[in-house]
């Protein structure tokens, strides 16, 4: 699986270039497009349940599973992009929220422990821990920050299928649920809110925002539990 995570990887440290105040998500959504062509790979998300674009793009207040627009990005904004390709019969999937231009202090913080809040999971992973370990330890860094934690959508196993058993929530109680073992590929992907953890569908089936309308944020690695922890296999 260290192929489809590494063309992942690559087009997330592509968006920390591209990303700047005047793009539009729909030019972000062409770049994962050209991205998957110039890999040969095929784009996890699109068509995966009728979802219409290659990446979901998700500005401010939008949570997860937002639809690339031709409305351009504007300075303050912060923007979580969640990109997965299929290459040679394995998934790879990764998200990363990223400033557009300079941002309130808020939105820096949020962003910050959002991310802390993924690498506190990750360090809980080891055969023998519980997948429990890994939600408990999510929810205490960003509720510790004065965060929520959006409950509705949860990271995942991932191999041969995008989404696979078991889900992983991110909140619980440490030292319950599944034994994890050597061998095992999780995605974990916590989605914290600036306010409440309360979601709300739009229209279109796919879209979801805070029903605050506060800023959310998403970070996500595909990671294999290895003999002695862990291995973040989207990074490059």
């Amino acid at each position: 699986m260290r192929a489809p995570c590494r063309i992942v990887a690559e087009f997330h440290q592509l968006m920390r270039e591209v990303v700047k105040p005047g793009v539009t998500t729909l030019k972000l959504n062409h770049l994962a497009e050209l991205h998957c062509k110039s890999h040969n790979v095929i784009p996890a998300f699109k068509g995966y349940g009728g979802f219409p674009f290659a990446i979901c793009s998700s500005p401010n207040e939008v949570i997860v599973h937002g639809f690339a627009t031709e409305k351009p990005l504007r300075e303050g904004d912060i923007i979580s992009i969640d990109f997965g390709v299929l290459c040679d019969g394995f998934y790879g999937d990764a998200a990363i929220t990223l400033p557009v231009g300079e941002v309130s202090q808020e939105k820096q913080r949020l962003i910050k422990s959002t991310e802390a809040s993924l690498y506190a999971g990750l360090r809980q992973i080891r055969p023998g821990a519980h997948l429990s370990d890994i939600s408990a330890a999510v929810q205490q860094v960003a509720e510790g920050d004065g965060f929520s934690v959006v409950r509705e959508f949860v990271g995942h196993g991932i191999g041969r299928e995008l989404h696979e058993d078991p889900q992983i929530p991110n909140y619980g109680r440490p030292g319950t649920g599944p034994v994890l073992k050597q061998g095992m590929v999780l995605a974990i992907e916590p989605m914290i809110n600036a306010g409440t953890r309360h979601v709300k569908i739009l229209s279109d089936g796919w879209t979801a925002i805070t029903k605050d309308r506060r800023p959310s944020a998403h970070f996500e690695h595909t990671v294999a539990v290895t003999d002695e922890g862990y291995e973040i296999l989207t990074c490059v």
